[in-house]
């Protein structure tokens, strides 16, 4: 405990109210990793599972670094999409609140001129996607010249070949010792090369599933692929559900989702062919407990941070073993419960049971009976 206790309560007061607020007991592995780290100034390429904290892990040093009585931003975090975006800068008003640092989030499909006023205030901090970043530089509306630290947030997503123009030209006008922090679930050897050469003798961190989770439950239920349908209307009904369901299927989410709807099953649904505002009302419904469960596709889960999350169901065998992490790292988060549940064909148990092989977890076949799981 007095480890957690010594990185907090070096921290300004602002942030140490919002910490008692929070209920955090403890500061997370990769928390404890890097946050020391960033505060010396350090370039961090960070890898650590969906749910352990990455947030926080450069939130609370980059706010405890700004400086509030300079009017100009000195942090800027990209983020591949508006969600993601949206969603920073939700953690960055809470963990703000008390002081007087200014924030701004900028994202492309949404009210430029809005955008525009808020750079005018001169926010400490900024979150973005990198094209309206980009778009607003050459407008000469966003100056990034003072800017001390750049925050890569699902860097996979960002150091691919669609953004990387975008992030380049960003960090060419940035001070020439700015700091860089590169964060992702998942990061593989070419991200790393990539992000490596933009950076400066950065320090890699990695935090391993295990690590963090080891109060979730993973298990599996055998069934017809016809009867999967059937046996996910049973689960809803578990006491006290709140649970994400995974396809990388769109028809298949789509037609079970017109079928519980039909049976008057409340749930949201989220997936690619979704409207922005659908998915908006989906998640809201979800996070005000009006509807106990969420259908998704990984794509469109990527980054939505939800909590208090019981159950994580998969409809299907995830592709390879990042893909089940992603998934299960979505429940059993900052030290809570969860259970990852998949419901599996006879075919399909093999495939399932390697890739728990895979990630050394213990897989435990279960049946639905009188509404329990037994």
């Amino acid at each position: 405990m007095s480890h957690t206790s010594s990185i907090i309560h070096s921290f300004q007061p602002f942030l140490q109210e919002a910490w008692k607020k929070s209920h955090f007991k403890e500061v997370t592995e990769i928390q404890k990793q890097v946050i020391p780290a960033i505060l010396e100034g350090q370039d961090i390429i960070a890898e650590s599972p969906t749910g352990t904290g990455k947030t926080l892990a450069y939130l609370l040093p980059t706010l405890e670094k700004i400086d509030v009585n300079k009017k100009e931003m000195q942090v800027l975090i990209f983020a591949s999409s508006r969600e993601l975006v949206m969603q920073i800068l939700e953690e960055i008003r809470i963990w703000t609140e008390g002081s007087s640092i200014g924030r701004a989030a900028l994202i492309g499909g949404a009210n430029v001129k809005r955008q525009i006023d808020k750079l005018k205030k001169k926010p400490q901090i900024v979150v973005a996607t990198p094209g309206r970043a980009v778009e607003l530089m050459q407008q000469k509306k966003l100056k990034v010249h003072e800017v001390k630290t750049v925050v890569f947030d699902e860097a996979d997503q960002l150091f691919s070949n669609e953004h990387q123009k975008q992030i380049d030209h960003v960090l060419k006008s940035t001070l020439k010792d700015r700091q860089i922090l590169v964060f992702s679930a998942t990061l593989n050897e070419l991200v790393e090369e990539k992000a490596k050469i933009r950076m400066n003798d950065a320090k890699v961190v990695r935090v391993k599933l295990d690590e963090e989770a080891n109060n979730v439950e993973h298990v599996y239920i055998i069934c017809e692929q016809r009867d999967k349908m059937t046996t996910l209307r049973r689960l809803i009904n578990l006491k006290g559900l709140r649970a994400l369901a995974f396809s990388n299927d769109i028809q298949l989410l789509s037609t079970y989702a017109a079928k519980l709807e039909y049976d008057g099953m409340p749930l949201g649904l989220l997936h690619s062919e979704t409207t922005k505002q659908e998915r908006e009302q989906a998640l809201r419904q979800f996070r005000e407990k009006r509807t106990p469960l969420l259908l998704a596709t990984d794509v469109a889960s990527r980054g939505l941070d939800i909590k208090e999350l019981t159950h994580v169901f998969q409809l299907d065998v995830p592709r390879d073993a990042e893909q089940y992490k992603h998934r299960a790292g979505r429940t059993g988060r900052a030290g809570q419960e969860g259970t990852v549940i998949s419901l599996v064909t006879e075919q399909e148990v093999q495939k399932l049971l390697q890739l728990g092989k895979k990630l050394s977890l213990t897989m435990y076949e279960k049946r639905l009976y009188k509404g329990e799981l037994v």
